[in-house]
């Protein structure tokens, strides 16, 4: 007969401390779970798969006023009123968001069927809202969210989007009237335009007034001017660049301008300064629609319309070799011209009536008049600068106004249209050609200022001391 060996204690002391290590890590489980549930704001009650409630949460027991841990075991429709666990428990199909009245409250429950291998094991039912007022209160919030995402969104159109409409230009005359007509056409698709110019006519404003009228007004205007930017930086201003991309470069790197116009337009400001070298690379992102970042190696896509402007004259340039012929015939698909306002005089008094405006548009109820001989004045003269200048000359005549009435004594004094110096005689010499430009001039002051000498003295830049000499020189009467 064979002797049985020994039991030693240590394999069942070892088992015996697994099983209870398990038994205890099971019930600290459930006492997180039924933590979590007794935490649950809203009313929770789980059934099992006949309707038997198998967990039922405080908040719960609160609202309908009875003791959680007495409504175990019991079936749902003798815990709460009208009741549809057990029916859920037998479709198997969940409701979300049904309507449920208990103890004359109108509330909204949701009942989800827990499934294992396919068949329901438990039914879970929660409170979403105790009152169905609370969803009339949170739908009028969605609603008020709802309004101001399109305040939201409207005002970020305004931000993003250009300042300047196809109303904002200023002009009746028959070459603007033609221009304006020329640029709604172009805003009506995504071709490149070319626009030219002196230098203040607004080729900015017909820029942004033909991003507002196209189909990519919600998206950005990106202005670049070419002279400004150096031409070291140029490259990563327009394609960005990647993290340490170069020295100075921020760490995780920069979008370009082309990236952050994606769907908008970008106006490049006078194109005629763009780099030589730029100028391929401009014309490989306007004709493949791509890019990469300087230091970068992924491709980006990148969808813009362009908008280009210059004083210069492109073709001349070309010409010179100092712009590409392909690039500018790539530019130059839509070409529209601003006129100079010396070209469109009857918009002139139109145009400085609405700069008036703009300049006391923070002082309500002022308005300047501007009589009959400065009208002449300022749409007698050229304007070389444009509506630049034209800004330039009603602020300064504003800001020393001395009453409400624009007066020829106000205009500076190269607007006065003086007469030139002209003569019949052959051997006129140049001093008798200079005294006799003075003289002409000292009369022409003395009448714009209303023969008052402090006056005329200021329009001719001069004290009055060397007026009176100037006066006495030239037998001009001095009272």
């Amino acid at each position: 007969m064979q002797t049985p060996r020994p039991r030693t204690g240590r394999p069942r002391t070892a088992e015996n401390r697994s099983a209870l290590s398990g038994n205890a890590g099971r019930q600290s489980e459930i006492d997180l779970l039924r933590l979590i549930i007794d935490n649950i704001y809203h009313g929770i009650m789980v059934t099992d798969s006949e309707g038997f409630v198998t967990h039922f949460n405080k908040p719960y027991g609160q609202f309908l006023g009875v003791e959680p841990a007495d409504q175990l075991g019991k079936h749902c429709t003798a815990v709460v009123e009208n009741s549809r666990m057990h029916l859920v428990a037998q479709s198997g199909r969940p409701e979300i968001n049904y309507p449920h009245r208990i103890k004359g409250h109108d509330m909204v429950v949701q009942r989800i069927p827990i499934k294992r291998d396919g068949k329901v094991i438990a039914v879970f039912g929660q409170v979403m809202f105790k009152d169905v007022r609370e969803v009339s209160k949170l739908a009028k919030k969605l609603t008020m969210l709802e309004s101001k995402v399109e305040l939201y969104e409207h005002e970020l159109m305004v931000l993003r989007s250009a300042r300047y409409t196809m109303d904002s230009i200023i002009g009746m005359s028959d070459p603007m009237r033609e221009l304006k007509r020329e640029a709604l056409k172009a805003a009506a698709t995504h071709l490149p335009v070319l626009i030219t110019g002196e230098s203040g006519t607004g080729k900015e404003l017909f820029a942004q007034a033909i991003h507002h009228a196209s189909a990519r007004r919600l998206h950005p205007f990106v202005r670049i001017n070419c002279a400004a930017i150096p031409r070291d930086l140029m490259e990563s201003e327009l394609f960005g660049y990647e993290q340490g991309a170069f020295t100075g470069a921020l760490s995780k790197g920069k979008p370009g301008k082309f990236e952050l116009a994606h769907h908008g337009t970008v106006f490049l400001d006078e194109i005629g300064d763009l780099p030589l070298d730029m100028q391929p690379k401009l014309l490989r992102v306007l004709e493949e629609k791509e890019f990469e970042r300087v230091g970068g190696n992924s491709v980006i896509p990148v969808d813009f319309r362009l908008i280009a402007a210059t004083n210069q004259n492109l073709e001349q340039m070309v010409d010179d070799r100092r712009f590409r012929r392909d690039l500018f015939y790539r530019l130059n698909v839509i070409p529209l011209r601003v006129p100079a306002l010396r070209e469109r005089r009857e918009d002139i008094i139109l145009l400085a009536r609405h700069v008036l405006d703009q300049i006391l548009g923070d002082a309500p109820g002022l308005y300047i008049k501007i009589d009959a001989r400065s009208e002449t004045m300022l749409q007698n003269h050229d304007w070389p600068g444009n509506v630049r200048e034209l800004s330039n000359v009603l602020e300064r005549i504003v800001s020393s106004l001395d009453g409400d009435t624009i007066e020829p004594r106000h205009l500076p004094f190269r607007l006065s249209n003086f007469p030139k110096v002209t003569s019949a005689s052959k051997d006129l010499n140049l001093r008798e050609a200079l005294l006799r430009a003075e003289e002409d001039i000292l009369r022409s002051a003395l009448t714009l200022a209303k023969n008052n000498k402090a006056r005329a003295a200021r329009l001719l830049g001069i004290h009055r001391t060397q007026l009176y000499k100037k006066m006495k020189k030239h037998h001009l009467p001095q009272e």
